[in-house]
């Protein structure tokens, strides 16, 4: 009879016996977990640490309750444009025509309420479709026709930029009606009782305190279900309690002001929207799957020319709602508007984790690349930081970002 002696190391799992080796077993996993998923922790760190130094440096006043509102008043336009950008880098294209067309758009609306007194639903339902159209023919090119996206939408941009000339006559055109103003310069009513705090916004945030928790043990507990790699139980406990704590500070925050914005509650249902999309729609897995191996994924097939189209066709829908609320926030249309977004909608992407070869992003990752961009202008802004210094800053972060997934790449194949 033979004894099989491989069996007895496997019987007693890493940090469960005692000693100093358990620690280090344990603490080895942590650093395991946290190098597989440095891609998605490696800038949420860095959007932590930017806040806590701006925060140091500015004497507290980045994290004032009247700073922190205007900071999510004056980004929401990034934030909106950069999902649709991280879905149209997922699936291995660029859009460079998404800042002319929300001015574009701004535009437009600015003509139907302003010169010809269309009501503002009205106007925001066609300026939606104005975008969604311009986003579509842009696709069908890309998609249908097989020309390079960076042509297409390099001719785009300058077409919309023209359009925008056009239409507003090199005026600027303004006041918008009050309640499309409020898109961008709103704020929640206040109801309930007198608690020095919105209570509206205190609600909400509990709510997305339960939601988001909630959501992150489904994650989890579907990938053990795979058989899928999880993080370590510890550093996911740390990773909900970074969550938790960081939800609270902005709730706090928002409310001890003048409440939650409306253009975050816009926002926030679009991050819930497309993260739902992305993580669980056969659409997402088909851009996924087309933006990480093209051949492989006809193979599968997945109408890869249709998921092209819809997702140019999204972008431009999502570019015509951010020219709304850029548009609403500044109160006019003009011809300049909208410049250099499309650098910024880019840069938020590829910050937040998208992959240069495409197939890698997610529109959490989206939005913190685009929060870590309007944290540095807020901060170098409060510091009287000189626009050229900011611009070189901006891009060695955009470098930095950039050089982060490339020696990602060459370590995790090596």
């Amino acid at each position: 009879m033979s004894t099989d002696v491989t069996k007895s190391p496997a019987v007693v799992p890493p940090g469960k016996s005692g000693g100093p080796s358990s620690d280090s077993g344990l603490l080895q996993l942590m650093l395991d977990g946290l190098r597989r998923n440095m891609r998605q922790y490696g800038m949420l760190i860095a959007l932590g640490l930017i806040v806590a130094l701006f925060a140091v440096w500015t004497d507290g006043v980045l994290l004032e309750p009247r700073n922190v509102s205007n900071l999510v008043l004056q980004n929401a336009y990034v934030l909106i444009l950069a999902i649709g950008m991280m879905l149209v880098i997922i699936s291995g294209h660029i859009d460079l025509s998404v800042g002319s067309l929300t001015a574009f758009v701004g535009a437009f609306a600015a003509v139907l309420t302003v010169q010809h007194n269309v009501s503002w639903p009205v106007a925001v339902a066609l300026s939606l479709v104005v975008g969604a159209v311009a986003g579509g023919i842009q696709g069908f090119f890309i998609a249908y026709l097989g020309i390079p996206s960076f042509i297409v939408t390099l001719a785009g941009m300058l077409i919309f930029r023209g359009f925008t000339e056009i239409l507003l006559e090199g005026q600027t055109l303004s006041p918008f009606p009050s309640g499309l103003e409020k898109m961008g310069n709103g704020f929640l009513p206040e109801t309930g009782p007198d608690t020095n705090y919105h209570n509206i916004t205190l609600l909400l945030g509990l709510v997305l305190i339960v939601f988001v928790v909630l959501q992150e043990i489904r994650d989890r507990k579907r990938q053990q279900e795979f058989a899928l790699d999880v993080v370590p139980r510890n550093l996911f406990l740390l990773k909900l309690v970074s969550i938790v704590a960081a939800v609270l500070v902005v709730t706090m925050l928002l409310a001890s002001y003048k409440g939650a914005p409306i253009i975050l509650l816009i926002l926030g249902g679009l991050v819930v929207g497309y993260g739902y999309v992305m993580r669980n729609a056969v659409f997402g897995r088909h851009i996924y799957a087309i933006g990480g191996n093209l051949p492989a994924a006809k193979l599968s097939g997945v109408k890869d020319k249709k998921v092209v189209f819809l997702v140019f066709l999204n972008m431009g829908a999502l570019a015509a709602l951010a020219g709304l609320a850029i548009a609403a926030r500044l109160n006019a249309a003009s011809p300049k508007a909208g410049l250099n977004y499309e650098l910024e909608a880019i840069a938020s992407a590829f910050i937040g984790g998208a992959s240069m070869s495409g197939g890698v992003g997610t529109v959490l990752g989206a939005i913190i690349g685009g929060l870590v961009l309007g944290v540095l202008n807020n901060g170098m802004n409060l510091l009287s930081v000189g626009s050229d210094w900011q611009q070189v800053i901006k891009g060695m972060a955009l470098l930095a970002a950039v050089g982060f997934d490339v020696w990602n790449k060459r370590k995790s194949g090596s």
